[in-house]
């Protein structure tokens, strides 16, 4: 492998990273990914995989929308071991106050051609009978859906190999940058050099805004029929994007297997993999506080992930303006799955001049160092 040269190496085999090396593969570049571990391993194998579309800024809902109607496209290529299934999203309102921000959901995603309906407290029940009784109504948000990340990017990976990439895993990057990255199995060339190795970036691109957010998950046993879409309390939307305070939702997915993945959980300056029992039994008791069912379910194995958050929310994609030849696919927080597939088209499209489907410049990098972002 020794002074193999490149038009682009991919630093990182997360879903992120097979996204950009399937991208520019496809467009006829020369293409390497390097990982020290499995192809989805990190916060891949570690996410929930929801497809989903958010509306937390106008650049956040672009991105997501663009990469979520990527998928929709994908889906019959798809293997069924990625498991995905356009099951939709609830976000579940609590009380009147919360209805309100339903509706304000609802005109936000109607005027943007996101098919969306109302539920009533009696609809909700209809739909979700696990659900505490007494709950006000919700949103579901029909495109949304949910796939297993880990074979999903494998079948990324696949397909970019299919197209001429080149695969180094088990090869352990030491050092990036200029064109060149250092791997204790040799040295590979690149004109662009892409870091796509999630909450690990900094460490290959000193200097950049992004930390680690750590998360909790856990898996149930099966139970067919108990779950039927994805449920996110819409207190979600304030605990996920606090930046100071560790932070629990309810925020449940139904998996085609019957299993039920409860989340969720946020963590600055937890650096240990280990479980958090404190924060692992606030997870569980908000989980249950919605779906008390959930407390009578055998569960079959808790874990954690580290997640890739920057402080405006957005993530890092496109050239780093320190190094020429280092390009950051990075700081997607809990939305890589989704926006994988965006990232790979807008990093491909900055690197080969085309014109993007959507204005890249809030997620261009160089905004951190033009002082729009503020820890």
């Amino acid at each position: 492998m020794s002074g193999a040269v490149y038009d682009v190496v991919v630093v990182g085999a997360g879903i992120v990273g097979v996204a950009c090396a399937f991208e520019c593969a496809r467009r006829g570049l020369k293409v390497a990914i390097v990982d020290r571990d499995m192809i989805g391993g990190g916060a891949t194998a570690a996410g929930m995989g929801h497809i989903v579309v958010m509306d937390d800024s106008e650049a956040q809902f672009a991105l997501t929308r663009y990469s979520q109607e990527l998928w929709r496209e994908l889906r019959p290529r798809l293997p069924g071991d990625a498991e995905y299934e356009e099951c939709g999203t609830i976000w579940v309102a609590a009380d009147d106050e919360e209805m309100a921000e339903v509706e304000r959901k609802r005109a936000y995603y109607a005027a943007r051609g996101v098919p969306v309906e109302v539920l009533d407290g009696h609809q909700l029940e209809e739909c979700e009978p696990g659900l505490r009784k007494g709950l006000a109504g919700g949103l579901m948000v029909l495109q949304d859906g949910v796939l297993y990340p880990p074979c999903a990017a494998r079948f990324l990976a696949d397909c970019a190999q299919e197209s001429g990439a080149a695969l180094h895993i088990g090869h352990a990057v030491l050092a990036m940058g200029k064109g060149r990255v250092a791997t204790d199995h040799g040295e590979l060339q690149g004109g662009v050099l892409v870091n796509a190795v999630g909450a690990s970036a900094p460490e290959l691109t000193p200097g950049i805004d992004v930390k680690k957010r750590k998360g909790h998950l856990l898996i149930t046993d099966r139970y067919p029929g108990f779950l039927r879409r994805q449920l996110v309390e819409l207190g979600y939307l304030k605990n996920a994007h606090s930046l100071t305070e560790d932070s629990v939702s309810f925020n449940v997915q139904p998996r085609k297997t019957g299993q039920v993945l409860i989340g969720s959980s946020r963590q600055y300056g937890a650096e240990h993999r280990e479980i958090d029992t404190h924060i692992f039994a606030r997870m569980l008791q908000r989980a249950q506080a919605y779906m008390p069912g959930l407390g009578e379910m055998s569960t079959i194995r808790a874990w954690t992930g580290f997640r890739a958050a920057t402080s405006d929310k957005l993530p890092l994609i496109g050239a780093w303006s320190e190094d020429s030849t280092v390009f950051l696919a990075t700081g997607h927080e809990g939305l890589g799955i989704t926006t994988s597939l965006a990232t790979g088209k807008l990093v491909a499209d900055q690197i080969t001049g085309e014109t993007p489907a959507i204005p890249v410049e809030p997620y261009l990098p160089s905004r951190t160092l033009a002082g729009q972002v503020h820890a």
